[in-house]
């Protein structure tokens, strides 16, 4: 079933902004539009029910830590499969498979969770991409195994060959490489760039946040605050 917005691109930059402005946001702030169903009826189906448009905005700080690095452990929840439910959209209905993940890892002492595919296969975070550093290449899992297609890793590849010279390589990984990977990160709109240092009570690496990772930390966060003129298109000022 096909939904369509209301507004153009360039309507929903400008409104965004102008949200960002009455809300007088001077921090990093995180942005939701959201298309949804909204008539007030009973009843499972799609066709025929009303669409409305929204944008939301609420001030952020970091979602994990980004300075530090993370631990995290691969979930006993798995991925929903594309089978199941559009695995690449961003459909809300979905983040109660990531809340059972990210729940299941905090109540066992780890900050975020490592969701695998219904046959095994790493997927994502509970709510970001991954990217694992191995024999010189960056490696993450393809959009085939389940994962949400996220503008930040698209992004993220980008930066990797161009400013790191790095080879990014899609393909599926197996659990066992979390474990024996020299670096590991996750990333998303609210998860930036964010090292992981242990899965599984296994250190990544030396266990401290990796050489490269940082790098493209940094590299990233100057693109998206506007401190790096090489990237000025990829901000727009709000005041």
């Amino acid at each position: 079933m096909k939904m369509t917005l209301p507004h153009s691109a360039e309507d929903l930059v400008k409104l965004t902004l102008e949200l960002l402005r009455r809300n007088e946001y001077r921090t990093d702030t995180y942005v939701r539009p959201l298309l949804f169903k909204s008539s007030e009826v009973i009843g499972v189906r799609l066709a025929g029910i009303a669409e409305s448009f929204l944008i939301y905005t609420a001030p952020m700080g970091n979602y994990v830590e980004v300075d530090a690095g993370i631990r995290c452990m691969v979930s006993s929840w798995r991925r929903v499969s594309d089978q199941s439910l559009p695995a690449r959209g961003k459909i809300t209905g979905a983040y109660a498979n990531s809340a059972l993940a990210k729940a299941e890892a905090e109540e066992n002492g780890f900050d975020e969770a490592i969701v695998l595919t219904t046959d095994g296969h790493v997927s994502e975070g509970s709510a970001e991409n991954l990217f694992m550093y191995k024999d010189g290449v960056f490696v993450t899992p393809p959009v085939t195994d389940d994962i949400l297609e996220g503008v930040t890793r698209r992004l993220l590849i980008g930066l990797l060959a161009d400013e790191l010279g790095k080879k990014v390589v899609e393909r599926s990984i197996d659990r066992t490489e979390l474990y024996t990977c020299d670096e590991l990160f996750l990333c998303g709109t609210g998860a930036q760039v964010s090292p992981v240092i242990e899965v599984d009570r296994r250190a990544v690496g030396d266990g401290t946040v990796g050489e490269l990772t940082g790098e493209l930390q940094g590299i990233y966060f100057g693109a998206v605050r506007g401190d790096n003129p090489k990237y000025s298109n990829w901000s727009i000022p709000v005041y």
